[in-house]
């Protein structure tokens, strides 16, 4: 479980990609710290297992069906990532709860200013608009938002400057895919 406050932007050093399995291995700093082999790591908003260390980097082996259905597989060397490291029994939940397991794929289709704020509006599959409860949370890449307004099959988003400095988003923009994971209680209560 994690809960979608982006730890530090972490870079690709690495990625080795074959039929079946992605080696990805990220430069870091705060996430590092205490971290082991088979420590889960939420790599834009992806549980990953961490299989390997080293002084400023981790591994982790991302299988096919994870490389297919999230953006990892899109991730080139040199580009930053978000980071966070798992919720601890005890810890501060600032954002949501975030399980690290991708419900789509979210399409940048504008990101602009709207009424003085920076919105993104994320075209999504309309089989999950369901999920998109009024001022509910969705984490986009791994970092907890709340919804703002939804239509047809378009979600909005809007951002504080704190975000857009210290995640993703500040280079990302449309035609950009971002990995989208619901609220686990919007998707409660929409069964």
């Amino acid at each position: 479980m994690f809960t979608g406050i982006v730890e530090e932007l972490g870079k690709i050093k690495r990625a080795m990609r074959s039929d079946r399995v992605m080696v990805l291995e990220v430069l870091a700093q705060k996430t590092l710290q205490d971290t082991k082999v088979g420590d889960s790591i939420a790599v834009n908003g992806v549980c990953l297992t961490v299989t390997s260390l080293s002084v400023n980097s981790f591994s982790f082996e991302v299988m096919s069906e994870t490389f297919k259905k999230t953006n990892l597989g899109l991730l080139r060397v040199g580009e930053e990532v978000n980071l966070e490291r798992s919720l601890k029994l005890g810890d501060k939940v600032s954002g949501h709860f975030v399980s690290g397991h991708i419900d789509c794929l979210g399409l940048v289709r504008r990101k602009g200013m709207r009424s003085g704020n920076l919105a993104f509006e994320i075209a999504i599959p309309s089989s999950f608009m369901r999920y998109c409860l009024p001022k509910g949370s969705v984490s986009l890449d791994g970092i907890s938002l709340t919804l703002a307004e939804k239509r047809a099959n378009i979600l909005s988003v809007y951002i504080i400057s704190h975000t857009l400095k210290n995640t993703t988003l500040s280079f990302k923009g449309p035609s950009d895919k971002l990995n989208v994971e619901f609220d686990i209680l919007a998707k409660r209560t929409a069964v």
